[in-house]
């Protein structure tokens, strides 16, 4: 039996937590043991099924109560599990469908497993020739005892966020799980016995599936677990359901906190919510803005939340999920340098005068992790030099399925090249700048989407979250940008003029080089991936 599953299977029984699902309308809490028994039922019907060792079961499902104990259940037969992206109310349908049916083809899936509230999907599925079973006709199935199990064996293949027709799925075996979310506990200051962690990431997402559901399942955690559209439609039930549990842990990427930030400030008033238990959030997924951060802090305080419990951190799927966390206790730590040099020498000189950049410190790396960054000459460089971001570690995925097949992730020495830009501080922390295939290059100077997009999100009327700075011109001798931002007077053609002027006048005082147009768009506009990063390269048909 693989240290995953046997981990897993021994802290289900003796676990006295469990997870709490069906907020707000009907919550029901499953202790792990619980969700164990309904997970060898799940066995049961997939080993009916056909399902055995070494085989791929795809997972169309939304809620936790079910989904839990269906990923358990596929390990249990040995098998892997791809949860499959959802589609949303801005999803075309038709090209999900398409996609959906290229990933299943992709992993080889043995079995699609479908539940609410996607079940009109079973038809359409069946109808490709996929064997389709339900997740209610699983959990009504006699149990099995679980198959043995490997190390070596993939448990999950993660879909990438970019993951849309040419899909890509990152292979974590049970040893990667293990490696981080052990390197992860200590990193946290874990405390079994005392945190209770609140979580509406999607399960189509590494830091939701895996961070937020898998390992708070294999240590037998106290989890309260919604869904991203509960949250989408009402913000504010993520500081409530903290305050109703004390939840003291839970994760976001930056947009979210945004918008609590927001909600916080217009729709609740000192009182309606506690969270003075909480002493661990960790903003991570995309780029961390210390202003965003510290828009929260003090958005936070009539409400008891702690700047000292805000955490910025560094993940991918390809390392399971997480590969840095700032330290505890200590809030989100700014390493503030010299915008020029940054751009043309591509050094991160500490200053406070002048134009500067102020960048979050995301921590050391994880235990059984390095990290070392790469100049353009493929030397590594010392700290504050920028260059790409190199990790290499146990919890590193050894490589990808593809429609190509297998590629492998690492090279000879075990490196995997993230594809991000940054630099190590003197004491070894990790700071991003930004993607290197999203970086600007004009007259030598690296200039950063992010930058970009940070000051058209701060026009009255840009919808936060809703800007993004495309690339034009790539690899030509000077290249340009445009900017796209969504606002919800688009129709109004005075608005329209204003927000144009505005976000180049604030671009150009952010980076010192004006777009070549500005966009405004209406709501829902630009494309983003399922959970909720921008589609830079898609976008570009916006601008042109």
């Amino acid at each position: 039996m693989s240290r995953f599953t046997e981990t897993m299977y021994s802290n289900a029984q003796w676990s006295t937590h469990g997870m709490i699902t069906g907020e707000p309308v009907a919550p029901v809490r499953h202790t792990w043991a619980e969700i164990h028994e309904r997970a060898r039922r799940v066995a049961g019907g997939l080993a009916a099924a056909g399902v055995g060792h070494g085989d791929a079961v795809a997972v169309l499902a939304g809620l936790p109560v079910e989904i839990a104990p269906v990923a358990q259940g596929v390990w249990m037969r040995g098998a892997s599990l791809t949860m499959l992206h959802q589609p949303t109310p801005r999803t075309d349908l038709v090209r999900w469908a398409v996609d959906t049916a290229a990933v299943i083809d992709m992993i080889e899936a043995s079995t699609v497993v479908v539940s609410d509230p996607f079940m009109a999907a079973v038809p359409a599925l069946s109808g490709l020739g996929y064997s389709v079973v339900t997740a209610e006709h699983l959990l009504a199935s006699a149990p099995c005892d679980p198959l043995r199990s490997d190390d070596d064996d993939v448990a999950l293949l993660q879909l990438t966020s970019g993951s849309t027709g040419s899909p890509k799925a990152v292979q974590i075996t049970h040893a990667n799980i293990v490696a981080n979310a052990e390197a992860m506990t200590v990193g946290c200051d874990f405390d079994l016995d005392t945190d209770v962690i609140v979580s509406w990431l999607p399960c189509f997402h590494d830091m939701g599936m895996t961070g937020y559901l898998t390992v708070p399942m294999y240590f037998g955690a106290e989890l309260v677990k919604v869904t991203p559209m509960d949250f989408l439609s009402d913000i504010l039930l993520w500081p409530r359901l903290i305050d109703k549990y004390r939840g003291t842990m839970t994760a976001a990427p930056n947009f979210a906190y945004n918008l609590l930030a927001s909600r916080l400030r217009r729709q609740a008033t000192p009182g309606d919510y506690d969270l003075s238990s909480l002493r661990w959030a960790l903003s991570g997924a995309e780029q961390v803005d210390p202003r965003d951060v510290e828009a929260l802090c003090e958005a936070g305080v009539p409400f008891g939340l702690r700047p000292e419990a805000i955490v910025a951190a560094y993940g991918m799927a390809e390392t399971t999920v997480a590969v840095s966390f700032s330290e505890c206790g200590r809030g989100v730590l700014v390493d503030e340098v010299d915008a020029d040099l940054l751009a043309l020498l591509h050094r991160a000189v500490p200053s406070t005068k002048g134009r500067t950049r102020r960048l979050a410190t995301l921590g050391q790396p994880l235990e059984n992790l390095q990290v070392r960054i790469i100049g353009d000459d493929g030397a590594e460089l010392l700290s504050r030099g920028v260059g790409v971001i190199e990790v290499r570690g146990d919890a590193v995925t050894r490589g990808y399925t593809t429609t190509a097949g297998f590629i492998a992730a690492q090279d000879g020495q075990g490196w995997y090249d993230t594809g991000d830009l940054g630099y190590l501080t003197e004491t070894g922390k990790v700071v991003v700048c930004g993607r290197l295939k999203d970086v600007i290059i004009m007259a030598g100077r690296n200039i950063y989407p992010a930058d970009i997009e940070r000051a058209a999100g701060r026009v009255p009327g840009v919808r936060p979250g809703c800007a993004v700075a495309v690339r034009l011109d790539a690899g030509q001798s000077r290249e340009t940008f445009a900017v796209a931002v969504e606002c919800t007077d688009h129709a109004d053609q005075d608005a329209v003029r204003r927000v144009e002027r505005q976000v180049a006048h604030e671009v150009f005082a952010e980076v010192d080089v004006r777009p070549r147009n500005v966009v405004v768009l209406a709501p829902g506009t630009i494309p983003k991936t399922p959970s909720g990063k921008l589609r830079r390269a898609h976008a570009l048909s916006l601008v042109n």
